[in-house]
């Protein structure tokens, strides 16, 4: 008997330590908020009317709940570990990591570790955090660790695609399991869904889903004239070219900045008119905003039906094929899914076009007012690259704002219904969604919800919208197709998201590439603009740009 209570007693005290330690991980303090009052209002008079912030720091998420759970794990690596991998990893193509891999110096679970260290390092930190990373997936380093076992086991990897192993981040607008899907609103902070289909796409090439990234709440589409980067979920997506200097970009704002912060190999970004071609711009990332319905957006919070598409954002044009590529293929559940294949895409960042065979329109208006763009012109040129100065017809887009109202107005239900859990999520429409935010404007809507009122005020019909989409498209492509048809063109020549709202109409892919920096040091990027389809093209044309002007520069605050 007393054997017996003895043996109680020493289980009893077990369960009580393993209680203990419980607790302790749990109340493990890795983030505290501060005062973030000095910085907004260092930024309260700022020319910029997008850059007057209200607040830095999100009001309902705890860094700690984001951290704590692979906080264990991580510590375990040392600097001196770290700085061991930094020179095989950062900046580093995706072949190139690849071959470290197959080599031997380098597993994924160290990849994982590498990419996470920086994360922990960098925005755990009060000073240097970027408000990016607002997710993490509480799996990847088990799932990290299959792969290398399958890898010492001598898995054939000739057959593997490139994605195989790289651990990617997505904008919080994209379903992932395991990890909520916010769009950046409070009234989603506990949607926990499947796995989108790109999502799903990008497992079954072998992808490590890292985690969710901050974006612009509702992808942009919630308050009039307010930052870019913010969601009331995530709090302030900053620069890392300067924190609280230059915008980041919307609404893919945590994509571009987690990229060219090396917290990942890639991030995915979704676009309905500007959102990928923007902040990779801002942040000095190659984006591709590919044509409408080359990729399932089935599983991603919508705006528009009609424009709205997801696309890789990378630091090279090579990952950013590799990705894209990774992504493809027919969806039944989306009706601009298509089945035709699309060659070249994964081979295309690997092979640049000669100049001699480019053709490329470039726009007078910007050769006279931007002296990046007038001498990157110059360059292409002297390179053997045809072109052609061109002035794009005036063309008339009245009515786009009515595509996006009406299509979030019916589509944002479509995706409630099907993807989330009524127990955990309570609006069901856009009505739904501005009375809750009204409820707690403070919290939920600092900056106001006047697109959304928007929404909720136009009368537009179902007929007249159609109009408006069919006149749209036509002048969207007519606006290139005019001097790309005559001069048999292969792109037109852009600036960072200026003419993104032509190629949304039209449906045409964008291609945006680091074309420098601005004295001030924001970046400014060049954008390839061409015909439905021709994403291969654009990013063969791109990897002879990138290839014979590697203009990328790490932000030096993030380079070690």
């Amino acid at each position: 008997m007393k054997k017996l209570l003895l043996l109680l007693a020493l289980v009893m005290l077990g369960a009580c330590k393993t209680d203990q330690d419980v607790k302790k991980k749990d109340e493990v303090i890795l983030w505290t908020s501060y005062n973030d009052s000095l910085e907004v209002a260092g930024n309260a008079d700022h020319s910029n009317s997008r850059m007057r912030y209200k607040l830095i720091q999100s009001k309902v998420l705890d860094k700690n709940e984001v951290f704590r759970p692979l906080y264990d794990e991580v510590s375990k690596m040392t600097e001196s570990e770290y700085q061991k991998l930094l020179p095989m990893i950062l900046e580093q193509d995706i072949f190139v990591i690849r071959n470290h891999i197959k080599e031997g110096r380098l597993t994924y679970e160290n990849l994982v570790l590498f990419y996470l260290y920086r994360i922990y390092k960098y925005e755990l930190n009060n000073s240097t955090t970027l408000n990016t990373v607002i997710a993490l997936n509480k799996e990847v380093l088990k799932q990290a660790r299959v792969l290398d076992e399958q890898n010492e086991m001598g898995v054939a990897t000739q057959m593997q695609h490139p994605i195989y192993g790289m651990p990617i981040l997505l904008k919080d607008n994209i379903n992932a399991m395991g990890m909520k899907t916010t769009a950046g609103s409070i009234a989603l902070k506990d949607n926990k869904t499947e796995d989108s289909f790109i999502v799903q796409q990008l497992k079954k090439n072998g992808a490590l889903i890292l985690g969710k990234v901050n974006l612009s709440e509702w992808a942009y589409f919630l308050c009039s004239g307010c930052p870019v980067g913010y969601s009331a979920y995530g709090g302030q997506t900053l620069n890392p070219y300067g924190r609280r200097i230059f915008e980041t970009g919307g609404s893919s704002s945590g994509s571009g900045t987690a990229v060219t912060a090396n917290y990942a190999v890639a991030a995915v970004g979704t676009e309905t008119s500007g959102s990928i071609l923007s902040p990779s711009s801002q942040n000095s990332v190659v984006g591709l905003k590919p044509t409408i319905g080359l990729l399932s957006r089935s599983g991603i919070v919508p705006i528009s039906s009609t424009l709205d598409t997801p696309g890789p954002m990378t630091k090279n044009v090579k990952d950013n094929a590799i990705l894209l590529s990774a992504m493809l293929g027919y969806d039944e559940f989306d009706n601009a899914s298509l089945k035709e294949n699309y060659p070249g895409i994964l081979s295309a960042g690997l092979h640049p076009e000669p100049f001699n065979e480019i053709r490329l329109g470039a726009i007078k208006e910007l050769i006279d007012s931007d002296s990046i763009y007038r001498n990157t012109v110059k360059s292409l040129q002297e390179q053997g690259a045809t072109i052609i100065e061109i002035v794009p017809p005036e063309v008339r887009m009245e009515g786009f704002l009515s595509i996006l109202n009406i299509d979030m107005l019916n589509d944002l239900p479509v995706y409630l219904k099907q993807n989330t859990d009524t127990n955990f999520v309570k609006i069901a429409s856009i009505e739904d969604a501005v009375a809750f935010n009204s409820a707690d404007s403070l919290i939920r809507i600092p900056y106001g919800q006047a697109l959304f009122n928007g929404i909720l005020s136009d009368t537009t019909t179902a007929a007249e919208l159609n109009e408006i989409k069919s006149n749209l498209e036509k002048n969207g492509r007519a606006f290139f197709d005019t001097a790309m048809d005559k001069h048999k063109l292969d792109a037109v020549l852009s600036i960072n998201n200026y003419h993104a709202g032509y190629a949304a109409v039209a449906k045409y892919p964008a291609l945006t590439i680091p074309m420098g920096y601005k004295l001030s040091g924001e970046p400014i990027s060049l954008t390839f603009i061409g015909k439905q389809f021709s994403e291969a093209k654009l990013l063969r044309i791109g990897k002879a740009y990138e290839e014979k002007f590697p203009n990328r520069v790490m932000p030096e605050d993030y380079a070690n």
